[in-house]
């Protein structure tokens, strides 16, 4: 029996004398079951690449390539041609069959390329080689065009009328893929086709499947770079789409009026919102169904393309981060501050990217550090505000309304702000009041002032900042309080003031929560306290002329005397109604307060010192000469102060 040649392979005999006879005009039918052998050739094909693939020692090379290797080549090539003749019947994507037979044997071409790679070189080898290699490069430059028509063509064109269930997929036997489909479909059925991207599950799987046949065909270098390209582009259409585009370099944004960049803040912040809650979320999805076998790369693709757009958006929170400071854009800064915060998660989760969330957690800390320097800002503002002209009839100081309705604002803020001067490492140096041990006596001295001296260990670094202002913006009114030479104007401008200031932290439970309900006990014990030091400076003058001390001498009236006290008293109550109807007090409950107290000292002690003394005037028309006013009349009067206006005063008579 005569051996075989040394460099001969046993298993290859039977392919020794196989050929097929292909026509070619049968190759460029659109069925490829109608190929002539077709069928057998691609299973000649799959054993070839089994026996190749079981051959230990490929040094010794082959004797020969059968002759079907050559006619599955031009099978492979004439799909191609097919595809690409223009007839619409013809086009990638029309016939499922015939779709999935090409894709089969692009697949299998790939197999035998590299299969037929492995050995020596050698003219046999050379020329089945060139031929394959020709063919499997014409079929991916086609799936790369293919992939990228897909992609770009259909990413908001999902019909919803068409029947899920009816369309064929390229692998209808993989578990992976059905999987997909029934997510696809569930999100069909739940009114959420139209999220993005919105590809039909159709054309999901057609994109999984050349992905998959690009990938392991060792053209992923290719099959990415159209991907990437294509969902750039996407999501820059999106962004357009939902004018929330940013395309301001540093410099514009350098260069900006404020009320502009508001405006481009605002775009900004939805932008970031969209690729927080809608782009990258929809990339991931994509993502993962395209290159479901991919793994990694599918981390790697949407790491890249999120970070395009991320980089973006960064440059701009950059930009605005080192523009000029002031204090209107605190809330901005906040709100661009927690729309960073919120992309953090999402890109550790979608991409995995821990260089991306550094750049990003390195943006948030350089918002928060201009946040935090505008907050430092407003203290310095308070105290440095040293305006020489009292607020006219002592109202609430235009300084306390922008404080506290600035404060309230950023308490809305709080927890945000809580994160931001957490992080601030020279928080006690910079911001923190020195706190100190008071003795039993100063305690009680303080607890008469409007200045939080309490200890602070116990308070979270937001509220030390509110509770600093807060003592800056007592002792700024303190100092504007002495620009009034009345004393009683004096305590009316501090009563107003501290009344604004309990009523705006007890109308918002977010500041509320921070000051404390011992706070607001304690600013209401120092209003009552001016409210008292009021009453006593203008109404203590009235009521001396009232005392009935030195009127009776030896057990009869001094009448002289007593007309003089109630001349002294017309003439300072007129004063001081004059004068105090011309002040303001707008807190209703305030002014109320302010007038029943003083009815209720001054009317009792007036209608009882009229009552008592009026008998000993000699006549009805001098007891009106020295009487101007009766009880009611002194009590209507009362009722116009702290109005803002002059009040007429017309007497009433009884």
């Amino acid at each position: 029996m005569e051996e075989n040649p040394p460099h001969k392979n046993n298993s290859l005999s039977k392919f020794s004398n196989s050929s097929v006879s292909l026509d070619s005009d049968k190759c460029n039918d659109h069925d490829a079951k109608h190929c002539e052998n077709g069928d057998q050739i691609s299973e000649d094909v799959d054993q070839f690449i089994n026996v190749l693939s079981a051959i230990d020692d490929k040094s010794s090379g082959l004797s020969e390539v059968p002759d079907f290797i050559d006619t599955f080549s031009k099978i492979v090539e004439a799909r191609i041609t097919g595809y690409t003749s223009g007839e619409i019947n013809r086009k990638f994507g029309k016939m499922a069959e015939e779709d999935s037979f090409f894709m089969e044997s692009v697949r299998r071409i790939s197999k035998l390329t590299n299969a037929l790679g492995e050995f020596p070189s050698d003219k046999s080898i050379n020329s089945s080689l060139n031929q394959t290699s020709v063919a499997l490069q014409r079929a991916m430059a086609f799936l790369e065009e293919e992939f990228r028509t897909l992609l770009e063509d259909s990413g908001n064109d999902l019909d919803h009328s068409e029947n899920f269930h009816k369309f064929s997929s390229f692998n209808s036997k993989n578990q992976q893929d059905n999987s997909n489909r029934c997510v696809i479909q569930r999100e069909m059925d739940s009114g959420e086709s139209d999220a993005y991207p919105a590809y039909s599950p159709e054309t999901v799987t057609k994109l999984r499947e050349i992905a998959t046949t690009m990938i392991s065909a060792g053209y992923e270098t290719e099959c990415c770079q159209v991907y990437y390209i294509s969902r750039r582009t996407a999501i820059r259409n999106q962004m357009i789409k939902l004018e929330c585009e940013i395309s301001l370099n540093m410099d514009e944004v350098a260069k900006m009026l404020w009320e502009t960049m508001e405006t481009e803040i605002s775009r900004w912040i939805n932008a970031v919102k969209t690729c927080s809650e809608t782009i990258f979320p929809g990339e991931k999805r994509l993502g993962e169904s395209i290159f479901s076998g991919y793994p990694q790369i599918h981390r790697k693709m949407l790491s890249n393309i999120m970070r395009i757009v991320v980089i973006q958006l960064l440059d701009f929170a950059e930009a605005t981060s080192m523009a000029k400071r002031s204090a209107e854009k605190l809330f901005k800064y906040l709100d661009m501050y927690e729309a960073l915060q919120n992309l953090i998660p999402v890109i550790s989760v979608e991409s995995h990217s821990d260089e991306l969330m550094s750049e990003v957690a390195a943006a948030v800390d350089r918002i928060g550090d201009s946040a935090s320097s505008i907050f430092c800002d407003l203290e310095n503002s308070i105290e440095s505000d040293a305006a020489r002209t009292p607020v006219p009839g002592g109202a609430v100081h235009p300084l306390t309304r922008y404080v506290m309705n600035y404060l309230k604002y950023a308490c809305e803020y709080k927890d945000t702000l809580e994160k931001i001067f957490g992080k601030q490492t020279d928080l006690n140096k910079k911001c923190i009041p020195i706190t100190k041990d008071l003795t039993s006596q100063e305690l009680e001295k303080e607890s008469e002032s409007p200045h939080n001296f309490e200890a602070l260990d116990n308070m979270t670094p937001f509220s030390i900042q509110v509770v600093t202002a807060m003592d800056l913006l007592d002792t700024n009114l303190d100092r504007k309080s002495k620009l009034y030479k009345d004393l009683s104007l004096r305590y009316v401008f501090l009563m107003n003031n501290g009344r604004y200031i309990l009523q705006k932290v007890k109308g918002s439970t977010e500041i509320r929560q921070v000051m404390g309900d011992t706070w607001c006990r304690r600013r209401s014990t120092v209003v009552r306290k001016y409210h008292k030091n009021y009453q006593r400076e203008t109404w203590n003058r009235v009521l001396q002329c009232l005392n009935h001390d030195g009127l009776m001498v030896n057990g009869k009236v001094n009448k002289q005397l007593l007309k003089e006290r109630f001349k002294i008293f017309t003439t300072i109550f007129e004063e001081i109604h004059r004068t105090q109807s011309t002040w303001v007090v707008s807190d209703e409950q305030l002014q109320s307060e302010l007038r029943i107290s003083i009815s209720a000292v001054l009317i009792p002690a007036y209608r009882s010192f009229v009552g008592r003394f009026r008998q000993y005037l000699d006549s009805g028309k001098q007891a009106d000469k020295y009487i101007k006013y009766q009880p009611e009349d002194v009590e209507a009067l009362i009722e116009g102060l702290f109005e803002g206006n002059t009040t007429s005063m017309a007497r009433r008579r009884t």
